[in-house]
């Protein structure tokens, strides 16, 4: 089997943004408690920070880090996380059922980022909170000292202030499960309310305000015009959530999933487009993409009252990895409107990294997301693709390969998912405006589709060298059936 890619160096669809490639850590189950954090574990450092987990997650190269929620954020009260931690509350959690000792908090957050050497991404409780509650974490973390807030923070140790950029207005206030749900129109005088408190007090900050949880809502997108709608001349970004999942056992349908990622980014294209034109405005919002993931097996949300209970914690095979894969190139061919996204979670809740007292284990999911983040630089090149079509019962008739492309200076990244389950197929890739010089190398994902990293077999997927050829002047990437494949290429004139 076959198929083309084609590319020109003079089409492209804007520079990407490197938050893109950004994480959620989110006090639930084992994320921070047992998972980042373990005080008193031998792996951890002085401040409780697991260092294998942070050696597990440098890698990845995670630009921005959105905490502490997620559901958890809406009925969260941050000024229990700071001061002295034997002062510090604990809390019953709304969300999850669980017990908050509140011994991890903002403090503890951003000397964590710093660690990782990422940016927080903070989120402000819309639910339960108020526009003025926002504004004091705002002052606590962004202002120089001579304030209340500003004082509390430098008697916590950090005189200097944190300097935090981009803030989130809540979380999924369109769900009847979120604390605090309420209509749209209520909830966008809130976060207008917030985010102009927030920026006359630091004018450099960024906001996202809450879209739509899902594309199965029954609001989905009338939401978010109205909170665009209200919202626009004080809000940079708006958010969109999905989770995937192979419900059915469909295979070849899960397979397809970047068709549906495609469409809700043609959906939020369209709908802020037309805002921007009912406004009559100069300015653009753009797209936050702030939680996307593979979650369909551990479903459960019930902590049973108790301390970091063992939540959500996903095992991920193959297909879940090509899935994910598919996420971040179709984040990368609209690089003109997702400037941010998030993968939710991090660590032991639906996510890449698992901890045991004694280690860690890496996810399929891991893969794509390293292969990805650590090549994709530069621009975004507008890929033609020509290939066989499969059919599916969710879908239709679908492409086999889904593709993306990247190119920074004179070094071309092609990223290729060949969905389909039987035969392997070549990608011949031309580009218009350079010539192939020197692959640097090819890497590629395969095995079964079923095929977990587990405690019992952790290198059950792993990446692979593969191989690549210039012939005729185009470049041939052989993709294994139900494969993924990332070539780097040294392009000339």
């Amino acid at each position: 089997m076959r198929a083309t890619v084609h590319l020109d160096t003079q089409h492209h669809v804007g520079t990407i943004d490197r938050r893109i490639f950004g994480g959620l850590l989110e006090h639930l189950g084992r994320a921070v408690y047992g998972g980042v954090y373990d005080p008193g574990n031998p792996l951890s450092d002085d401040r409780g920070f697991r260092r294998d987990v942070l050696e597990a997650l440098r890698p990845l190269g995670f630009s921005v880090m959105r905490y502490p929620g997620g559901n958890f954020v809406s009925a969260y009260d941050w000024a229990d996380g700071i001061g002295p931690k034997e002062t510090r509350p604990r809390r019953p959690d709304f969300a999850w059922k669980s017990v908050e000792t509140n011994q991890f908090g903002t403090d503890e957050f951003l000397a964590w980022c710093a660690e990782l050497r990422t940016a927080p991404m903070l989120a402000v409780n819309i639910g339960t909170g108020t526009p003025e509650h926002a504004a004091r974490l705002l002052e606590y973390c962004n202002l120089p000292t001579g304030t209340s807030w500003a004082d509390r923070r430098a008697a916590n140790g950090h005189p200097e202030p944190y300097g935090v950029k981009l803030w989130c207005l809540g979380n999924e206030m369109d769900g009847p499960w979120q604390a605090g749900h309420v209509p749209a129109e209520v909830y966008a005088r809130q976060a207008r309310m917030a985010s102009a408190l927030m920026k006359g007090l630091d004018p450099t900050i960024e906001t996202v305000a809450c879209g739509s949880s899902g594309r199965g809502m029954g609001t989905y997108l009338e939401w978010d015009r109205a909170v665009l709608e209200a919202c626009w001349d004080t809000v940079d970004y708006i958010s969109a959530h999905r989770y995937s999942g192979n419900w059915h056992g469909d295979s070849a349908s899960y397979l397809a999933e970047g068709v549906e990622i495609d469409r809700i980014l043609e959906d939020y294209a369209g709908l802020l487009a037309y805002v921007r034109g009912v406004k009559k405005s100069a300015k653009r919002v753009h797209l936050s993409f702030d939680e996307w993931n593979v979650w369909y097996r551990a479903r459960g949300d019930h902590g049973n009252w108790t301390e970091a209970p063992s939540l959500l914690e996903e095992v991920y095979n193959l297909e879940d990895a090509l899935v994910c894969a598919q996420y971040l190139m179709a984040f990368l061919r609209r690089a003109d409107l997702v400037k941010v996204a998030c993968l939710a979670q991090i660590v032991n809740v639906i996510a890449p990294v698992l901890t045991r007292p004694d280690g860690v284990l890496l996810q399929t999911i891991y893969w794509p997301f390293l292969m990805i983040s650590q090549q994709a630089k530069g621009i975004s090149l507008r890929p033609v693709v020509h290939s066989p079509t499969y059919a599916t019962k969710q879908y239709g008739d679908v492409p086999v390969l889904d593709a993306a492309a990247t190119l920074d200076g004179d070094t071309l990244a092609v990223f290729l998912v060949n969905r389909g389950q039987r035969e392997g197929m070549t990608v011949e890739i031309d580009v218009a405006g350079g010539a192939f010089a020197e692959i640097h190398g090819t890497d590629l994902l395969i095995g079964d589709l079923k095929d977990a990293d587990t405690l019992e077999a952790p290198d059950a997927v792993q990446p692979a060298a593969g191989t690549a050829a210039v012939i005729d002047g185009r470049l041939h990437v052989p993709v294994p059936a139900a494969g993924f494949a990332a070539v780097r290429v040294r392009m000339t004139g």
